[in-house]
């Protein structure tokens, strides 16, 4: 009987004075969206996806770099999240999925879409796209923003290279990370390309130099970039390939291998070549196994420069015409006359100046000057 009277008390004492010490109870926040999931045709779409949550605010990101979006009324409760996905270019279907997030909440919707009958990229037969940057901005639009529509290149696949005037072939430049001490952009991608600017600033001249997957690169395949060459005595732009991981102590250039699939010097306009270099083959010795062929708008017109590069051989094409071709059976198996049996990396460069392009002098009066790439590709055997 007593139990019972004091577990009344207490039950009592509880109603009255305790309420204060409750815990408060936190309604956990949901989502609620149009549509679940997305099956989107070869062709791509837009696609208006309205939003509900319990939370005061929401927002959204993707998974699959296809995949752009746009968030409308993401301070409010109710919105609308626009997704669009551009025409698959594989004959493979892919899939990626936007997640909205609200405090911790999140509703995920995948997003599917099928291959297409024909691909829209021109390789070798039996190879497939593996990488590439088409340089249309990040996903997350004020991801890397810089000014005026431009962004920054994507630091998960390019490095800038970072050196002093002289450092190689006694070129003119200072490579910087993406900005001169100014704050003017060296490199910048916008309305579509990448955009290598070379300028003079405080008596100096300052530009850019990226590498793409620097500590990965690809050993063999098919590489291909779209660009469009400056003009000007003293430019010296490159697209080109160094082994990932190299060490020059003991596998010294040009020991290591190189792999010039672009080369132009504005002293000697238009004029564009592939080159390789080893131990054996190289230009210090005036044995460098080179090609060059005249395209007429090659400065200030966009053309396709790329590689096929297998273990037997490697071949250059100029608007998908042969440039320089040369074989492992002709040149030799040593390392020293064939190194190409690791890893490379790619390469943008806009020099000015050096042993090349200032073998006549230099211009300056050309300054500011520009090197576009609309996109580079990688492909490899399926």
């Amino acid at each position: 009987m007593l139990n019972t009277l004091l577990l009344s008390l207490a039950v009592a004492l509880w109603g009255c004075g305790g309420g204060d010490d409750e815990p408060e109870v936190v309604q956990a926040v949901t989502i609620t969206a149009s549509l679940e999931a997305l099956n989107v045709p070869a062709d791509g779409g837009t696609y208006n996806i309205n939003v509900n949550t319990t939370g005061k605010e929401w927002g959204a990101y993707a998974d699959g770099s296809f995949i752009t979006f746009t968030a409308q009324n993401t301070t409010s409760q109710a919105g609308t999240l626009s997704v669009t996905v551009p025409a698959n270019p594989y004959t493979e279907a892919r899939s990626g999925s936007v997640t909205i997030m609200s405090g911790t909440a999140r509703k995920t919707i995948t997003v599917s879409q099928a291959a297409a009958e024909k691909a829209a990229y021109n390789a070798p037969d039996g190879y497939k796209l593996v990488w590439s940057d088409e340089f249309t901005g990040p996903v997350d639009p004020l991801a890397n923003y810089v000014a005026g529509g431009s962004y920054e290149l994507n630091a998960n696949d390019w490095t800038h290279e970072v050196q002093k005037d002289h450092w190689v072939n006694n070129e003119l430049q200072n490579y910087v990370n993406h900005k001169s001490p100014d704050g003017d952009l060296v490199t910048e991608v916008k309305d579509g390309t990448l955009r290598i600017h070379c300028f003079k600033e405080n008596g100096k001249i300052y530009s850019g130099r990226v590498y793409a997957h620097v500590n990965q690169g690809w050993q063999y395949g098919y590489f291909e970039a779209s660009i469009k060459l400056p003009k000007g005595k003293g430019t010296w732009p490159a697209f080109w390939m160094m082994p990932v991981g190299n060490d020059w102590n003991t596998n010294p250039w040009p020991m290591c291998g190189e792999i010039d699939i672009m080369e132009e010097v504005g002293v000697v306009p238009n004029e564009v070549s592939s080159s390789i270099h080893t131990q054996d083959y190289n230009h210090t010795k005036n044995t460098q196994k080179t090609h060059a062929m005249t395209i007429a708008d090659a400065e200030g017109a966009f053309h396709t420069y790329a590689m096929l590069w297998t273990a037997d051989e490697i071949i250059t094409y100029v608007d998908g015409k042969e440039q320089l071709h040369v074989t492992k059976a002709a040149l030799g198996s040593d390392h020293n006359q064939w190194p190409f049996h690791y890893a490379f990396y790619p390469i943008f460069n806009l020099a000015w100046g050096g042993d090349w392009g200032g073998m006549h002098g230099v211009d300056e009066s050309a300054l500011p000057i520009t090197m576009e790439v609309d996109y580079i590709r990688v492909f490899q055997k399926r």
